[in-house]
């Protein structure tokens, strides 16, 4: 039997690659209007951005307990192995709820193949290693294969990402609110990555026009590979903007899949409309 791939909705991943790879999505909450909503099922990212530009200040919280409980159940019962790839345990307490949950069903279950792995990824990045994964679980790869892909990928995998109005990331408490009001007057456009999970300010970038040349600059700095491994795009509602960027990789080095999708609920609540993040392996595709 094929070992079950699940991940949340931190994944970004489009739904059609959900469907084609059978991957099990959960969904992390979004608090709106006084209102909860389960992230990608009854609210959509759209909204979210909408809200955020009319002054909102949406808020996310993590997976619950009882979700993991009864999925994991599921899948004790039938006796399918899993493996949950997490969103990184530095932006959500997903990933520590499911391994209270993995532990407390294999207490019930002790002979169920079930793995709960902390990805330290994000957004496309993290949904990258969900579809490296989730191919190999479709062709009946077992679990150690699985697993080491796994690790392999999210070792491996870049994080490069701007945003477009830096109040947002003030919201959220990572930058002072003098840093922004400066940075928005300047028009400075903050480049970020993620290391170890967090996201941590790389750059600052004066002017539109200069961050998609600098991305580029970056991945090329620090990608192998680039025309044949997938690639990732995902933008906070601003597609056009994606496009451009993906035209620039095409052009420079004939990347064949670019994966481009809206940033999700759970992440562009913090991050906000405008944001344009990149995501890449540093090493060569397997």
């Amino acid at each position: 039997m094929n070992v079950q791939i699940i991940a949340d909705s931190a994944s970004d991943l489009p739904d059609s690659y959900i469907e084609q790879y059978g991957i099990k999505r959960v969904s992390l909450t979004v608090h709106l209007d006084d209102q909860d909503y389960l992230d990608a099922v009854d609210i959509q990212s759209k909204d979210v951005y909408d809200a955020m530009r009319n002054g909102k200040a949406p808020k996310t919280s993590q997976v619950s307990p009882q979700t993991f409980k009864d999925l994991f159940e599921e899948y004790a019962k039938k006796g399918q192995p899993c493996i949950y790839l997490a969103l990184s345990s530095e932006l959500s307490g997903t990933y520590q709820t499911a391994k209270m949950m993995q532990q407390e069903v294999l207490e019930e279950y002790p002979d169920f193949q079930l793995e709960v792995i902390d990805t330290h990824c994000a957004s496309l990045g993290y949904g990258l290693v969900v579809l490296r994964v989730a191919q190999l679980a479709q062709e009946n790869a077992d679990m150690e294969t699985l697993l080491k892909t796994a690790e392999s990928h999210m070792n491996h995998m870049e994080h490069i990402f701007t945003v477009d109005d830096l109040e947002y990331l003030k919201r959220g408490g990572r930058v002072s609110a003098a840093a922004a009001f400066v940075g928005t007057m300047l028009k400075i456009k903050p480049l970020l990555h993620v290391e170890n999970g967090q996201l941590i300010p790389l750059e600052k970038i004066r002017g539109q026009k200069k961050v998609f040349k600098r991305m580029l600059e970056l991945m090329n700095e620090r990608g192998e590979d680039l025309g044949n491994q997938p690639i990732a795009i995902s933008h906070g509602d601003d597609a056009e903007r994606a496009e451009q960027l993906a035209e620039m990789i095409r052009e420079e080095h004939g990347t064949q899949e670019i994966i481009i999708h809206q940033i999700g609920s759970a992440i562009g609540a913090h991050a906000g409309p405008g944001t344009i993040a990149l995501f890449f392996l540093n090493k060569p595709y397997e």
